[in-house]
């Protein structure tokens, strides 16, 4: 089961990146906003999208179970936070310009899905009867 799971959590997680990715460029080729903001921004239009699809495709949570929301959005919150420090650090590192925007949206993205995955399957779409924590 868990295999499918990560099977079709990647490809949610690719769509998810692209809505991020297309979101973050967007918004820092018209100016709208600093990196930082943007990549905020990005991360957080991936997020509606990810909850359900996650939610009914992932972890087939067809019904409504109490609380998953508020759980999603904690570990997003959560994971939003180490997604732009992440980039963040990175640019700091690689500097802020060409490639190192795309690498840097890459690493924070890796380190973020890692945290997300981990965190749907035992925290936010547990199976029914599974305690909260292995």
């Amino acid at each position: 089961m868990i295999r499918r799971e990560l099977a079709v959590f990647l490809v949610v997680g690719t769509l998810t990146v692209v809505v991020d990715f297309l979101a973050y460029r967007g918004l820092i080729g018209a100016g709208l906003l600093p990196l930082d903001w943007a990549k905020g921004a990005g991360f957080l239009s991936g997020t509606v999208f990810a909850y359900f699809a996650n939610r009914f495709w992932t972890f087939s949570h067809q019904d409504h179970s109490p609380g998953s929301a508020w759980r999603f959005a904690g570990l997003y919150a959560t994971t939003l936070g180490a997604n732009v420090l992440i980039n963040s650090l990175t640019l700091g590192l690689l500097g802020g310009a060409g490639a190192a925007i795309q690498l840097a949206f890459l690493v924070a993205t890796g380190v973020s899905a890692a945290l997300n995955f981990v965190g749907m399957k035992l925290f936010v779409f547990k199976a029914a009867g599974q305690p909260e924590f292995p």
